[in-house]
């Protein structure tokens, strides 16, 4: 019995050796970054980004770890930190605020190479910035003030920098329907460009109405700040009803009211809402009559331009309260006088029939 336990013994050993072979041969093959001296690299970068995208994805054709990875150069510089989403996949996501309207560019790998760590071997540059959106901005200038309207997020502690959901709610209900009529959230609208304007003045920038960088940058360092206009939120209203009068809405309310000439028919006031874009507290006011001959108006006081050569201005007059001007809308010196302190560059002024 002993030599047949022997004989049996050594056709098991057979099998064993062969069974392990047919194991390493049936095994999927893998490839170890730690041992790999190339890999190859495919790169995702969004044309725009939000605050919740990540900068970057990167793909692999190896298994790779996030904490092996170099940093992720981006310029302007921004701090990010990468993650693993997947055996061969990692992203980067920002760690510092992105700013709107600013071109980053990243650069991506193409091929890289791994020992203990991974080190980026060729690299391409591909740029995106982060989307803005006219609700982003309607919410900065809410935030901010410069609306007559206030924003409430519907996150308790959101970041008052970042665009969230919310709802906007009118600070002045006594406003005339002239104006808030023309509120759109989410539409580009006169109120918009009128704050946009009144908050670029404060911040000594250009009064262009329009939001670039710049203005986007110092919107969002305002906004998370706290930084908000001290100034009330003013609104004139010039009516073509005769007798045409002017009334002057000081946060939200009508403080004061006068008769105005407005334009003769062959050079009327244009209806509409403006905002105030230019402004002197005395101007040589020049230019054509319809008749062709030329007029210089020296010493003309408290000026408020807000549609083209169209002011609000004093003007000596016989009467008021119909139309003799030529575009513009004139008042008795002392109306004028009172009006202009609170028509700051971004007031709009709505003409109506």
């Amino acid at each position: 019995m002993r030599g047949y336990s022997k004989t049996m013994r050594e056709p098991s050993k057979r099998l064993a050796i062969l069974f392990a072979s047919v194991l390493v041969l049936c095994a999927v093959p893998t490839v170890d970054a730690s041992a790999t001296s190339a890999i190859r690299v495919s790169s995702e970068v969004p044309a725009t980004l939000t605050a919740t995208m990540p900068i970057v994805r990167l793909h692999f054709n190896a298994v790779v770890s996030a904490s092996r990875l170099p940093r992720l150069v981006v310029r302007p510089a921004l701090s990010t930190k990468w993650q693993q989403i997947g055996p061969r996949a990692v992203q980067a996501v920002a760690t510092s605020k992105l700013r709107p309207q600013v071109k980053y560019v990243i650069e991506t790998p193409s091929t890289m190479s791994c020992a203990s760590t991974c080190h980026f071997d060729t690299l391409r540059s591909l740029s995106t910035n982060i989307a803005t959106n006219v609700t982003w901005e309607e919410q900065l200038l809410a935030e901010t003030n410069y609306l007559p309207l206030s924003f409430t997020p519907s996150v308790q502690n959101a970041d008052p920098g970042l665009q969230e959901p919310g709802t906007f709610t009118w600070s002045y209900p006594q406003l005339p329907t002239t104006l808030s009529s023309q509120w759109r959230v989410g539409v580009d609208n006169v109120l918009v460009t009128g704050a946009l304007m009144a908050f670029q003045n404060a911040n000594n920038l250009p009064t262009t109405g329009v939001a670039d960088p710049t203005t986007w940058n110092d919107l969002v360092n305002a906004a998370e700040a706290g930084q908000v206009d001290a100034q009330s939120y003013n609104y004139v209203s010039v009516s073509e009803t005769q007798p045409e009068t002017l009334t002057l809405y000081v946060a939200g309310v009508s403080t004061f009211h006068t008769l105005v000439n407005t334009g003769i028919s062959v050079s009327p006031t244009a209806l509409g809402t403006f905002p105030v874009y230019l402004r002197y507290t005395s101007q040589t006011m020049s230019g054509t009559n319809p008749d062709g001959s030329h007029y210089s108006d020296p010493g003309i006081p408290w000026i408020s331009y807000f549609n083209g050569g169209d002011a609000l201005h004093g003007f000596i007059r016989y009467s008021y309260g119909w139309q003799q001007s030529l575009g513009c809308v004139e008042m008795p010196f002392a109306s004028a006088k009172t009006v202009w302190p609170y028509t700051p560059i971004g007031t709009l002024v709505s003409v109506v029939s």
